[in-house]
């Protein structure tokens, strides 16, 4: 047992890899692929399915022998395939998708949204995964038909990968409840919600614990047991240690994904914004709940900024003044997605307050960090008023390797910010996670060295109601 070794599937909206984890802590990443992104039309983002499971194949291949595989995965990103042939119907829809904004609309004036939000938690909204669903079974050629024949399978991308890996149709809990078909109370697939969304009910996958024997997954040679599912946000949640009430993590990936735990039972964040959420359940154990909330826009927006040219290298942003630019009177709402908690609002948009002609390209890259870290906290100190947060908040992502921006947020909010060393910590949950289902309980040897920024003196909690000013300028700017 204490050689055994756990390889994490790390699946996300750019690439996949795996991470190999040995029972010391120690590990190695021996392969990582990028994936095509594909966008046919404005607000349209799709992957080809077929190449990310070759991908993930691949990756596979060069493990060597392990003891459990884990999967995360991109969450909210779905599939429809046929049960006989095992090929998909269309391109995987990803969360970052839009097609179906005319579908949420109709939904919200129809009066469904308090409904919906009530069994799963989740705001009406595109990101989800019940109107890509419903697209499909109304666009898609062959749909209906497989599904009369009773040879339609839907899922999250996890029950497609899983369905050729392991032969199974099964999700699990977590990324169950990121569907907006999933009833977290209930803990089922909501036959009303399907409805609405007109999804049927009976081409969805079966629903496990987070941890369990999923199936059995054949590569190089080598069979070896699938033992944890889990949707990559929240495999970066359980890497990190939150895993007691208070507890939170943020990852700045291409958005900003917030993760707080809250305990047993459903929180009641009503008229905060925040997404009450089913973080993962264990075999023999009630589900775990938090809050989820999230900033469109993070790497993206860095990213966007390097597009339209403000910088050709990525040290450009660093060594800015202490002055902050919004204490210059600049600042930037990084709504280029519009924006999601607290506001839900995809009519917003990005947008710049305070230019002048002594504005520089610097002051302009200053901006959007400190854009995005205000947004960070707006999102931040919802989740505090439902349930306080502790002293502390732990980030990954490759924001956390900036400097200004980990010092400016924590002068913010005041809290400590604490970055871990392992920089695979999304792999490190569903490592961990897989070694639970494999059923090892003795504590592993996970290495917790971080680096730690403490909060300036200084209060920027007056800029902070400035931005929440300039934050309402920049809504309905796309309008409906």
């Amino acid at each position: 047992m204490l050689n055994q070794r756990y390889a994490a599937i790390d699946q996300g909206t750019t690439g996949t890899r795996v991470v190999v984890f040995g029972e010391d802590g120690k590990h190695f990443s021996p392969a990582a692929i990028a994936h095509k992104q594909l966008t046919p039309n404005p607000g349209w983002v799709e992957h080809d399915p077929m190449e990310i499971l070759r991908n993930i194949r691949t990756c596979l291949s060069q493990c060597g022998v392990v003891d459990a595989i884990g999967l995360a995965h991109q969450g909210e990103s779905v599939v429809a395939w046929d049960a006989q042939s095992g090929l998909p119907l269309y391109n995987a829809i990803i969360w970052q998708d839009q097609r179906t904004e005319s579908v949420i609309r109709q939904l919200r004036n129809e009066g469904f949204e308090e409904t919906i939000r009530a069994k799963t938690g989740l705001p009406l909204d595109t990101y989800f995964s019940g109107s890509k669903l419903g697209w499909i079974m109304r666009n898609v050629p062959g749909a209906r038909e497989l599904s009369r024949r009773g040879h339609l399978r839907l899922g999250t991308m996890d029950s497609f990968f899983m369905f050729h890996l392991c032969g199974t149709h099964i999700t699990d809990y977590n990324s169950a409840s990121r569907t907006s078909l999933f009833n977290i109370h209930t803990l089922q697939w909501d036959e009303e919600l399907c409805r609405l969304f007109g999804v049927p009910i009976e081409a969805l996958p079966n629903i496990r614990d987070n941890t369990g024997h999923f199936g059995d997954v054949t590569y190089a040679g080598n069979t070896t047991p699938l033992t944890a599912c889990i949707v990559d946000q929240f495999a970066g949640t359980y890497g990190h240690g939150c895993l007691q009430p208070g507890q939170m993590k943020i990852t700045f990936g291409t958005g900003a994904f917030l993760q707080s735990i809250t305990g047993p039972k459903v929180p009641d964040a009503q008229g905060s914004g925040l997404l009450p959420t089913l973080c993962w359940k264990l075999p023999s154990e009630p589900p775990l709940y938090g809050l989820d909330g999230g900033v469109y826009n993070a790497a993206s927006a860095i990213n966007w900024a390097k597009k339209i040219g403000l910088y050709s290298d990525i040290e450009e942003f660093s060594d800015f003044p202490d002055e902050p630019a919004i204490a210059r009177g600049l600042a930037f709402i990084p709504a280029l997605s519009g924006l999601s908690c607290p506001y839900w609002d995809r009519s917003a948009a990005g947008l710049w307050a305070g230019l002048s002609l002594e504005t520089e390209r610097k002051d302009m890259l200053q901006s959007i960090l400190e854009g995005i870290a205000m947004r960070s906290a707006e999102v931040i100190y919802a989740m505090d008023k439902v349930r306080p947060i502790g002293d502390t908040i732990s980030v990954d992502g490759g924001l956390s390797a900036n400097l200004y921006f980990k010092q400016f947020l924590a002068s913010l909010i005041q809290k400590r910010i604490v970055t871990p060393a392992n920089r695979e910590i999304t792999a490190q949950g569903v490592a961990l996670l897989a070694r639970k289902g494999l059923g090892n309980t003795h504590p592993m040897n996970v290495r917790t060295q971080h680096v730690t920024t403490e909060p300036a003196e200084r209060d920027l909690s007056p800029y902070f109601a400035k931005y929440k000013d300039i934050i309402s300028r920049s809504r309905n700017l796309r309008g409906e």
